[in-house]
């Protein structure tokens, strides 16, 4: 059965870019996998002001099937009237790496996909790219595409090394195939592990000269930012003083992200900074209370701490809190 996102009450991300390039600042693109994130997310962003995108992979519809993250995420679009005053939302595949899934999604009510053909040749990156494209617009969903190849491990996303994209190809390939915003690799990276840094070593800086230049070639187009998590200190230790393990983890750092924001990128991804807050929220309750079993009781300040997580990307990230009047 095939339904309108329109109809769940979700919008398309043409509106929210246009307004994201006009005042300089990104749309959150959050990911989620179960309902305290999803909770967290829209708590976040309606009492902050923000519009959002939440954001599915593929991973995450096989996890917690594709029928049940539709119907979570028309339940958040309701629970937003609960909250306060409702932003603009959007349902959002990240990822996907075939015509068929994207396809799936946009009959069962996505308003924007990622159709991620960074992997193949180009030639063949345009082809699927505009398929993709030609059945979403007939919908009127958008589509997200990808030149450049960005390193690390995210879900089912993975890459030995990174490919920073050509400004060089961007014009050809966006005029082929009319996709509506471009995810470009500028020294981003999935995972909580982007960088191979010794203790006091500095994270090598996103390289500016290429957004500038892809921003120049594509005057007033929609760019994205894939792997765009900050991994907090604050969540690693806390992850790691009651047991866990992750060793030299570190991200993008929050002021490099600032002045993306404030460029052409009017999409950030934020997917291993839900993860890490949740982690170490869930862990301090299992190592401080280890007679507690019930979920409610983790999974309770896990989320707590994920809405104030999202809204400090918000209003200090990002830039797009108290943007929704």
């Amino acid at each position: 059965m095939t339904v309108s996102y329109k109809e769940l009450g979700f919008v398309n991300t043409k509106e929210m870019f246009a307004n994201a390039m006009k005042e300089g600042y990104a749309v959150p693109a959050y990911n989620f996998n179960n309902m305290e994130q999803l909770q967290a997310i829209v708590t976040a962003c309606v009492e902050s002001g923000s519009p959002v995108i939440v954001q599915v992979s593929s991973g995450a519809r096989k996890y917690a099937n594709a029928t049940m993250l539709r119907w979570m995420a028309r339940g958040a679009v309701e629970m937003m009237k609960d909250i306060g005053k409702p932003v603009p939302i959007a349902l959002h595949l990240d990822h996907g790496d075939s015509f068929e899934l994207c396809k799936d999604c946009i009959d069962s009510g996505f308003s924007s996909v990622m159709i991620d053909g960074s992997h193949l040749p180009y030639e063949e990156n345009i082809a699927l790219t505009k398929k993709v494209v030609e059945y979403a617009h007939a919908n009127d969903v958008t589509v997200e595409a990808e030149l450049g190849v960005l390193a690390g491990i995210e879900d089912e996303v993975s890459a030995e090394h990174h490919t920073y994209t050509d400004p060089a190809q961007v014009e050809d390939f966006v005029k082929r195939t009319g996709c509506d915003s471009l995810a470009i690799s500028i020294g981003t990276s999935h995972g909580a592990y982007k960088f191979k840094v010794k203790p006091g070593e500095s994270v090598p800086p996103l390289r500016f000269d290429i957004l500038e230049e892809v921003s120049n070639r594509l005057p007033g187009f929609p760019i994205v930012l894939h792997g765009a998590s900050s991994v907090d200190q604050k969540a690693v230790a806390t992850i790691n003083q009651y047991g866990g393990k992750l060793d030299n983890a570190v991200g993008i750092p929050e002021d490099q992200l600032r002045k993306a924001a404030k460029s052409a990128v009017c999409k950030i991804n934020v997917d291993s900074d839900g993860r890490l807050v949740m982690t170490a929220a869930v862990r301090k309750v299992f190592v401080t209370k280890p007679e507690e079993f019930d979920p409610r009781k983790y999974l309770g300040p896990a989320r707590t701490d994920l809405i104030a997580m999202y809204k400090e990307k918000n209003q200090s990230v990002l830039g797009s809190a108290n943007r929704v009047k």
